[in-house]
């Protein structure tokens, strides 16, 4: 097949180095066939530095293109993190049959292998230099060029002792700076921060965050290292993170490494099924609030003009209070001792709030229909079901928190079902308090 303009363009633009990422934009454009010509023409090193810039569910798809032998090729080329990533996504038969043909990166990958995806073991690389306390600055520089075209990240220098454990870490500058006959040990900084192999990776990127590191170095219950995340990593993890919790502040279930637009109509509709189940019988429990007040409604017709605004402001409300809890709670800026605390203000909030759109909503509806009464109970109404919507978007949340429930998944439909019933039966409830200045 003669090779088209679009494969022309890409090889050009690879003997030009046109960054991995940009190229890996270019191969998404293209097909199957396309593809798997593509590869067929670029060296090992060229194909394992787009493929490590695609996403996850296009490197399975085109790894599963190319013949065992030739994928395995790439998977040498490639950083140990990012080869462990791509076999995990793969099945059992696949992993070991690749794994058979790869030599020397087999082990490392099978060690990386053995930790959960989400963790801190999952997503550390064992490319990195580590250097023995005990030895001069001269030396440490000298062994520095050596392992640096092997290493992922080379401006933290770790410092071990005979045992393989942590003991310091020393920065590319300070190494430099430092004067030749002067021991590691003396130069390093001995307050190191690391993370256990086990700790979930969300966490692994507040760390990362709050202390403006460039890579965290991963080590076992004895300190004894094992690799280190860098933090092209943690930025990766935190897209994961934060698509995740959007997903789920949506009712639309957990993120999974497919592709949205191949993803298969019954598995997207598993997904969104439940939650809009939730929102069907909160509508059917409204409306049979609706009907419980018939003769109210019937009496006083103008009441259902405002229905729609009261349910609808406090499902905003309660929805902002809910993301905005969730939110604190994922980046780390509400910590468990501030929960009540910050409950209080939010509550505050939901009143400051209440009192404003009750106001404005009670003058509009008294010069509307001409009724003051009737803007008395419409803003009553408004202010109560604010109040309560702020209150209520926060509780649960930190209800479900408090048990170790993750509180992302009792936002959206779940709190606005609540305050749908809630704001009617508030609203209702003060017209029948006011029916008879009403009619």
């Amino acid at each position: 097949m003669p090779i088209q303009k679009t494969l022309q363009k890409i090889i050009v633009e690879i003997k030009e180095g046109t960054h991995p990422s940009d190229l890996a934009e270019l191969v998404d454009e293209l097909n199957d066939q396309q593809r798997k010509e593509l590869f067929e023409l670029l060296s090992d090193e060229e194909a394992a530095l787009i493929i490590q810039e695609m996403e996850d569910f296009d490197q399975v798809s085109l790894i599963r293109l190319l013949t065992r032998h030739r994928a395995s090729s790439i998977l040498k080329e490639m950083a140990v993190d990012d080869a462990t990533d791509l076999l995990g996504e793969l099945s059992e038969e696949e992993v070991k049959e690749l794994l058979s043909l790869i030599e020397e990166e087999a082990e490392e990958i099978k060690g990386l292998l053995r930790y959960r995806e989400d963790t801190a073991g999952g997503i550390m690389t064992t490319e990195f230099i580590a250097l023995p306390e005990d030895i001069p600055v001269e030396e440490a520089i000298t062994r520095l060029r050596e392992m640096a075209p092997d290493a992922e990240i080379i401006y933290y220098v770790y410092v071990i002792n005979a045992q393989t454990k942590l003991t310091g870490v020393i920065s590319l500058r300070d190494l430099i700076a430092a004067e030749d006959g002067t021991l590691l040990e003396e130069i390093m900084l001995r307050n190191v921060i690391s993370v256990p192999a086990d700790m979930d990776q969300e966490e692994v990127a507040r760390l990362v965050s709050r202390y403006d590191l460039l890579a965290v170095p991963v080590v076992d219950e004895e300190q004894r290292l094992l690799g280190i995340i860098t933090v092209d990593d943690i930025i990766d993890v935190i897209e994961e993170e934060a698509t995740e919790d959007i997903y789920r502040l949506t009712g639309t279930g957990e993120v999974e490494s497919v592709d949205i637009l191949e993803a298969s109509v019954f598995g997207i509709v598993r997904k969104r099924l439940p939650w809009l189940i939730i929102s069907l019988l909160g509508g059917l429990l409204s409306g049979s609030v609706i009907g419980s007040f018939e003769t109210i409604l019937q009496s006083i017709v103008i009441l259902a003009v405002f229905i729609p605004v009261i349910m609808d402001m406090g499902g905003n409300v309660g929805t902002q209070s809910s993301t905005l809890f969730v939110r604190g709670l994922a980046t780390g800026e509400i910590e468990e001792k501030d929960t009540w605390r910050y409950f209080m203000r939010e509550v505050k909030i939901g009143v400051a709030m209440g009192v404003i759109n009750g106001f404005f909503i009670a003058i509009a509806a008294a010069l509307w229909q001409g009724i003051p009464v009737l803007g008395v109970v419409v803003g009553i109404a408004m202010f109560t079901t604010i109040s309560l919507a702020a209150l209520i978007g926060t509780l649960i949340p930190i209800i479900f928190n408090h048990f170790g429930i993750d509180p992302a998944i009792t936002s959206g439909p779940f709190v606005t079902t609540i305050k749908d019933v809630t704001g009617l039966l508030i609203y209702f409830y003060i017209a029948t308090l006011f029916m008879r200045y009403l009619i």
